[in-house]
């Protein structure tokens, strides 16, 4: 019994020999820094951080258009609503409309004249989108406005249609 005592204590002898050896106050595991790893590259270094972009995609059936936002409280909170895909009711012969479900802030003022391609808001939670050219005496917070309208009546036609906005 006496030597496997013996035998024991030598071996806690040695293992915290070797552990006190194989330790420096250099070496403190806690400190020590860790190489840091590489960003993953931006795969497009022109893609800007989501609900950055200027521009949506107005999607009607096949025919697809291009907007350009406004820089404003009612577009940024707008963005947040992107993507969506509504059913735009006919009204006047001049535009589609929908119903936001929430109010989104404005800042309503009369263009005098709306143009064919003008996205706006009515009220605090009308999203209208124009398809004709006329003088108005009504008051919207701008959205935004087609880059190119043209097709935009053809492609909205005299009923309501469903209608994809999404951001580009």
């Amino acid at each position: 019994m006496k030597r496997i005592t013996v035998i024991l204590m030598m071996l806690f002898s040695l293992t915290m020999g070797f552990g006190v050896a194989s330790c420096s106050p250099d070496d403190d595991p806690v400190t020590e820094q860790l190489p840091t790893p590489n960003p993953i590259p931006n795969p497009d270094p022109n893609m800007k951080p989501p609900g950055t972009s200027n521009q949506i995609k107005i999607t009607v059936d096949s025919s697809s258009f291009t907007a350009t936002l406004q820089d404003n409280p009612t577009t940024n909170a707008f963005k947040k609503l992107l993507p969506m895909t509504i059913n735009m009711s006919e009204l006047n012969n001049n535009e589609k409309y929908y119903s936001l479900p929430n109010s989104l802030p404005t800042n309503a003022s009369n263009p005098g004249t709306i143009q064919n391609g003008d996205l706006m808001l009515y009220g605090t939670s009308t999203l209208v989108l124009f398809y004709k050219t006329f003088s108005t005496s009504y008051s919207y917070s701008k959205i935004g406005r087609v880059d190119t309208p043209s097709g935009l009546q053809t492609a909205l036609g005299s009923n309501s249609v469903t209608v994809t906005l999404e951001l580009q």
